[in-house]
């Protein structure tokens, strides 16, 4: 479905063309994160470093809306419609349209985006793109998709940079503790998709998930990198595995619930993973009395039983509350109830690893912070990272916002009257964190502290060079990037972390 894509912004936007001082010929503005609210509680590592993602799927989209939804229709039909809808919701008669006229004439958006390489990490206070118009009497129009911007680049951006965080803490604890690397890139898995607004918005944040990671149940999340990052170029995008739900569970009541086990192991799937989620009614009775009768036939399976609690602390329900007796489950946890029914094997590090036939994943309320807590538990206990899976869900994508890392667009520089101008905003009622750059911007990487720094206020000739590279001018989407490359990027980004 394409949107107006007139109608996408703010209402105040319809009429600053009029605002702008006499002569306006050039509006110049720029999309940073500008601080940071709570981040490190919600992310313990947090270097104050943003992931650049998202930026080209969301001109694909900006092309598609206004190619679909405006030049290809009918001039008077636009016009109507917008006029219409403004007088109507302004109260006005005779509503100037003039400037979208001329536009549609024009034929395409006249616009150019520069852009950090998608990938990196920015600090904050970075600009992660900068918009300008290429023609003078559109000057109007930069600001006027201020609004489309905003909306669409900061949740792929603030998903991209939590995902990189767990990469990050679940690297980390896979070198502590003798685990496969490459076993990372499945270790936090995407369950977000029904706590997110909407398709766009859980296929946006799906994809940012697989900038780090490759497992994934938002099928629309690797439809978007196919389609709008060359996906397809990829071994793999994103994965999965077959999985119950509490309805299959359920079927057959709390008396069948271990007939409905044996069967799903040993005829509906006799070999490869399955999930099986295990806390419909007694989590601990699951853990401790079926999956053991089922031992014999666990373990010839050729494949893997994954066990899934869905309820509770996790960090309890996986490394213990150690509130009641040794011997009860629920003081020895999940992880340690499946190592002394099923055993296992001490790896080079010295930690403990399930036997392959058996693995646990845990996906209710999983955060960065308790990711952390979990991993620290298991260290301590003397088991490899590599012994759980995180299902990585709306929690923690869609407990975020805009101010999560402050996103916002400005305009810093105008042309009035054949001079250009600084023009920038610092409110004496604010912290200083809405402090804006201003004039003219240039972002060059530092390579003695290995990290992007902005110049500000410099001359035209500097803008043009820099980390800054144009994306899209006047219709045309260039420099194009794959998810290929973007992977790539996040991992050197890691190894630098890691050295």
């Amino acid at each position: 479905m394409f949107h107006n894509p007139l109608f996408a912004i703010d209402f105040y936007k319809v009429d600053h063309r009029r605002q702008y001082p006499a002569g306006t010929t050039e509006i110049y503005s720029n999309f940073t994160p500008r601080y940071v609210k709570e981040c490190h509680s919600l992310l313990p590592d947090f270097d104050n470093k943003v992931v650049v993602f998202g930026i080209q799927a969301f001109i694909h989209d900006l092309m598609a809306n206004w190619e679909a939804g405006f030049f290809e229709r009918d001039k008077s039909v636009v016009i109507a419609v917008y006029k219409g809808l403004i007088e109507r919701a302004l109260g006005i008669d005779d509503f100037d349209c003039s400037h979208i006229e001329e536009l549609h004439d024009l034929g395409y958006l006249p616009i150019r985006i520069k852009a950090i390489e998608e990938g990196m990490r920015v600090p904050i206070g970075v600009p992660v793109l900068t918009i300008v118009n290429t023609h003078p009497e559109f000057f109007w129009l930069t600001n006027y998709l201020e609004t489309i911007i905003s909306a669409s680049l900061w949740k792929p951006m603030t998903s991209a940079t939590i995902a990189f965080e767990f990469k990050r803490l679940l690297t980390k604890y896979a070198i502590k503790t003798g685990a496969d690397l490459d076993f990372v890139d499945y270790q936090a898995h995407d369950f977000s998709f029904r706590g997110m607004s909407g398709l766009e918005d859980a296929s946006l944040s799906g994809a940012a998930h697989l900038t780090s990671f490759k497992g994934t149940d938002c099928v629309s999340a690797i439809e978007l990198l196919y389609n709008h990052y060359d996906g397809f170029k990829e071994a793999v995008i994103g994965t999965s595995v077959p999985a119950t739900e509490h309805s299959v569970m359920c079927c057959g009541g709390s008396d069948g619930e271990f007939d409905t086990i044996k069967r799903l192991i040993t005829e509906v799937y006799p070999e490869g993973i399955i999930s099986i989620v295990c806390d419909s009614y007694d989590f601990w009775r699951t853990l401790t009395e079926y999956l053991p009768k089922l031992k014999d036939e666990i373990n010839a399976r050729n494949g893997k039983v994954v066990v899934r609690p869905d309820s509770g602390d996790p960090v309890a329900i996986i490394s213990g509350d150690g509130s009641k007796s040794p011997h009860d489950p629920a003081y020895r946890g999940a992880l340690q109830c499946l190592w002394d029914e099923f055993g296992g094997s001490i790896n080079a590090a010295g930690y403990k690893v399930l036997n392959p036939k058996v693995g646990l994943i845990y996906g209710d309320a999983i955060t960065v912070e308790r990711a952390s807590l979990i991993l620290e538990k298991m260290e301590k206990m003397g088991f490899c990272s590599s012994n759980i899976i995180f299902g990585v869900g709306s929690y923690t994508y869609q407990y975020v916002t805009r101010d999560t890392f402050g996103f916002a667009m400005k305009a810093t520089s105008a042309v009035i009257n054949s001079k250009r101008v600084a023009i920038w905003k610092d409110p004496k009622t604010a912290d200083g964190s809405k402090k804006s750059a201003r004039g003219l911007l240039y972002v060059e990487w530092d390579y003695e502290c290995a990290k992007f720094k902005l110049y500000d206020n410099v001359t035209e000739a500097t803008e043009i060079a820099g980390e800054l590279t144009t994306v899209f001018v006047d219709g045309q989407l260039c420099n194009l990037t794959n998810l290929g490359k973007i992977r790539e990027n996040l991992d050197l980004e890691l190894e630098m972390l890691l050295e």
